[in-house]
């Protein structure tokens, strides 16, 4: 993320292509060509952010020395994150492709309904494997090109092409955003999954919140730094370039080189790892990976990997740990 006010351009875009969708959802049959966009569109802006990490200096210098405290961090948040959000589900009662019970009895009642469901779940899942080893390729030959190819090209003005790749990373954001909200559109479950879940939709960022701060203290042991400069670089939930401007700032120097590689390496493992944690965990338990990024690069491989009511808790999530970075790191950091 790059300013708070991405917030409002890309929840603004995803209300747009959920608008479109509802007006055309009688012509759903005939959208399904939009899934193998999005799939291709989110390969792209992967390889685009792969290039972009691979040929940042900072990135690649740094792995050697403090990007295995990093690694440590990065592991221990985001595991933490899921396994909080995971118990949460299990409190909830709700099943694994993030369903209440009623759902359920429902699909019990019903049992053309429950095969339909299954069928649906098992070709999520197979995208997901197609989507996952996609997102590998695309960052691994991302960062060689990064590294090996723009560094020469853009050798002294490496700002030049750092600008137009941010700028081409948020155009695809908002062209997929704007998918992601079709889809939610021509899905017309929504509200009604909104208001089933009602305010249990908060318990979500909630426990990502208690898991990444967990999984940050848990840290301190392997890292070499104090509790407060672990939790601080935690409480950046994933971005990059507002946490450790803050920890900088206060005079933290290591803190702040941590929470960038950190940051980076939260968002670069939820990409890759998404659709694996929805087949093998549960579907919520994407949108605790991420952190702040679940409301805008990693929203459309939720998505994708999961169910289009799963986007609304990915978004809500990201939102309410956007917000929070600017106010908890300060208080932490002192």
């Amino acid at each position: 993320m790059d300013s708070m006010s991405d917030l409002l351009l890309y929840l603004g875009i995803t209300v747009i292509g959920y608008i479109i969708g509802s007006r055309i959802r009688s012509r759903k049959d005939k959208l399904s060509w939009t899934g193998k966009v999005q799939t291709a569109a989110i390969t792209v802006l992967v390889l685009l952010m792969g290039m972009r990490m691979g040929s940042n200096a900072e990135i690649t210098q740094n792995l050697s020395s403090i990007g295995v405290s990093a690694l440590i961090m990065t592991l221990l948040t985001v595991g933490f994150s899921i396994s909080a959000v995971f118990l949460i589900r299990k409190l909830m009662k709700i099943d694994k492709y993030g369903r209440l019970k009623d759902s359920e009895r429902a699909n019990q009642l019903n049992p053309e309904l429950a095969q339909d469901t299954v069928s649906g779940e098992e070709e999520e899942q197979k995208g997901g494997n197609l989507m996952t080893v996609l997102i590998i390729i695309a960052v691994i030959i991302g960062m060689i090109i990064g590294y090996f190819v723009i560094r020469d090209i853009f050798a002294g003005r490496m700002e030049e092409f750092d600008s137009a790749a941010g700028i081409g990373i948020k155009v695809g954001l908002c062209l997929l955003l704007v998918f992601v909200g079709l889809d939610l559109g021509l899905d017309g479950t929504v509200v009604s999954n909104f208001k089933r879940v009602g305010f249990r939709i908060l318990a979500v960022p909630a426990a990502t919140i208690i898991g990444t701060l967990i999984g940050a203290a848990a840290a301190m042991p392997f890292i070499g730094m104090s509790l407060r400069e672990c939790l601080a670089v935690g409480s950046g939930f994933g971005w990059y370039t507002l946490a450790p401007g803050i920890i900088m700032e206060a005079g933290y120097l290591t803190a702040s080189a941590v929470s960038f590689l950190h940051n980076v390496m939260r968002e670069l493992l939820a990409i890759v790892f998404i659709p694996l944690v929805a087949k093998k965990i549960g579907y919520l338990e994407t949108t605790a990976m991420p952190g702040a990024a679940a409301m805008d690069v990693c929203l459309p491989i939720v998505e994708k990997a999961t169910r289009s009511e799963i986007a609304v808790y990915s978004f809500v999530s990201g939102v309410i740990l956007s917000i929070l970075v600017p106010v908890l790191v300060p208080i932490i950091i002192g």
